[in-house]
């Protein structure tokens, strides 16, 4: 199926630019499956020739998605406040995120994976995408600064020191 080449052959690439693009790492599935699911919509109204070149399609269907999403949330904030209220205290709900940080293809123990999670997502936002860059899409140092636009030893030095971090706190209970 056409779909299937596609997506074989562009989705490291569109991985890599929604995860460099986006405000926040949580977001990163949502626009991933959006831009694959307009993908199909095209193939299924247009059939398979529509689309002569595949990675560059695929990025401009991206591209719209990473600019859509983030004016959609926009108007919804604008619209509705996230906040709750309970039992009179007034409880933030802008940080509520629904999905799990890592993929789901790492088989992992789950209370680990969880803590891990956590840890990570206290660590600022270029730390996070280095690091789903890196073992969530595959890329290698230089391809993760690139995408980021940041240099080979931020990556490494973002990389390298979490990890660290990340040993001793595992290892200290």
């Amino acid at each position: 199926m056409r779909f299937d080449e596609i997506y074989d052959a562009t989705k490291k690439t569109v991985l890599a630019y929604i995860t460099a693009k986006c405000a926040r790492t949580a977001d990163i599935k949502d626009i991933f499956q959006e831009t694959y699911t307009a993908l199909y919509k095209v193939l299924e109204k247009r059939g398979a020739d529509y689309v002569k070149h595949d990675k560059a399609f695929v990025m401009k269907i991206a591209k719209r998605k990473v600019a859509g999403y983030y004016s959609f949330m926009q108007r919804m904030r604008n619209i509705i406040s996230l906040t709750a209220v309970n039992d009179g205290e007034e409880a933030d709900l802008s940080g509520f995120d629904a999905e799990r940080f890592m993929t789901e293809d790492f088989t992992v123990n789950y209370v680990l994976l969880e803590s891990l999670r956590k840890y990570l997502s206290e660590k600022p936002e270029v730390t996070q995408k280095v690091f789903h860059l890196v073992y969530g899409v595959g890329l290698t140092i230089p391809e993760t600064a690139e995408m980021l636009g940041i240099g080979e030893s931020n990556v490494k030095n973002r990389l390298y020191r979490t990890l660290k971090e990340l040993r001793v706190k595992l290892t200290q209970g």
